[in-house]
């Protein structure tokens, strides 16, 4: 469904990563990080969402009046590749249009704190993409945030489960913040403004 055609549907925005504190510092699980601090600035706190598998926070952004949006911030809590189901499901129950969906990942082929958006595409490999183009098609919308290829010969696998290092660290703040940022204007203002404002 065209974006413009529903203004009044809410957004779901969904962080994609894995559940488990073993997981919470893993370069995979940035999407999580960026629903969490979404979460912090509608002033929400992640809980159960019923019978899905994820966790919810329903708030809205955006200055008053029009432009005001109402958004439902979601972390799937079935692991990475499994997220369509939990997303699909939350879809439904907030009669969330596909294209008022907003998947934000980490994205191998970008460099570190870069950030793509764009509507549709590839999985391009990503398993939680994977899952969600699979259970109600790909034209939701995708914030990516680089992560970079791994060093060496280091598995991908393993590169995308290991935490950021330290001199990563020193700047996954300002990325972080810069993501949710890039999401807020996406919602508000619509993909072209957001692209020109936050591809770099």
């Amino acid at each position: 469904m065209d974006v413009t055609t529903d203004a009044a549907a809410p957004w779901l925005i969904v962080g994609l990563g894995n559940p488990g504190p073993e997981y919470a510092g893993n370069r995979h699980n940035v999407g999580f990080m960026v629903a969490d601090l979404l979460a912090d600035r509608v002033g929400g706190r992640f809980k159960r969402a019923g019978r899905a598998q994820a966790q919810v926070v329903e708030g809205r952004i955006g200055p008053p009046g029009p432009l005001n949006r109402r958004v439902v911030l979601a972390k799937p809590m079935s692991y990475m590749n499994l997220s369509g189901g939990p997303v699909n499901a939350l879809r439904d129950f907030y009669k969330v249009p596909v294209g008022h969906v907003v998947a934000v990942h980490d994205e191998l082929d970008i460099d570190y704190g870069v950030l793509r958006l764009k509507l549709g595409g590839g999985d391009n490999g990503h398993n939680g993409l994977k899952s969600m183009t699979k259970a109600f098609g790909a034209e939701y919308h995708r914030v990516r945030f680089g992560i970079g290829r791994p060093p060496g010969r280091m598995p991908v696998a393993d590169f995308v489960l290991k935490d950021f290092s330290s001199a990563e660290r020193k700047e996954l703040d300002y990325f972080v913040d810069r993501a949710a940022d890039a999401v807020e204007c996406l919602v508000i203002e619509g993909l072209e403004r957001a692209q020109s404002s936050y591809n770099s």
